[in-house]
C-alpha cells in the first residue's frame, strides 16, 4: 500500500505527543521496514515541520532529522501543478489539506493517513488514523 502521511503524524513521532505518538510511531516503523507499505510526505511538510519545531531543533538537527526521514519516506515536490489544483479546489478550506491531497494523488497513494480525517473530506484519496491504518495493513498481511 501507498500512503502519504501528513504533517500531525510526524509531529507526533518526533514530538512524542502522547497518546498519539505510539501509532504514528508504528506507522513510520511500517514504512522503513520492509513490509508493502511505501510512505510519502510533500515537501511543504518538511518546511512546516521545521517552521513548528524551530524551537526544538537546531539547524543540525534539522539536517538529521531530514536525513532520517529521506532515508524511508519518498518526498513529493511541491509544483506548479499540484499547486495550481490545491488553489483552485473549492472541495477544501484550507489551502495545505489540499495541497496534501494532491501530492497524495501524484504519489499514487492508497491513503492519506492523518489524524484530522474531517479535513480531507474533499479529497478523492481516503484519510484515515493511523490506528485505522495499522488494522488495515495488518489484515491483509495475514
Amino acid at each position: 500500500m501507498r500512503i502519504l502521511i501528513d504533517t500531525n503524524i510526524i509531529l507526533d513521532s518526533v514530538l512524542s505527543r502522547k497518546p498519539f505518538c505510539e501509532d504514528s510511531d508504528k506507522v513510520l516503523k511500517m514504512c522503513g521496514e520492509a513490509t508493502s507499505t511505501i510512505g510519502c510526505i510533500s515537501a511543504h511538510t518538511i518546511t512546516d515541520m521545521f517552521y513548528i519545531l524551530r524551537k526544538d531543533y537546531d539547524r543540525k538537527g534539522q539536517e538529521e532529522l531530514f536525513d532520517q526521514l529521506s532515508k524511508f519516506l519518498y518526498i513529493v515536490p511541491v509544483n506548479y501543478l499540484n499547486l495550481y489544483k490545491a488553489l483552485h479546489n473549492t472541495s477544501f478550506t484550507d489551502i495545505e489539506d489540499c495541497l496534501q491531497a494532491e501530492c497524495a494523488k501524484e504519489f499514487g497513494a492508497d491513503y492519506i493517513v492523518t489524524r484530522n480525517v474531517k479535513d480531507f473530506a474533499g479529497s478523492s484519496i481516503p484519510a484515515i488514523t493511523p490506528g485505522e491504518f495499522i488494522r488495515l495493513a495488518e489484515g491483509t498481511q495475514q
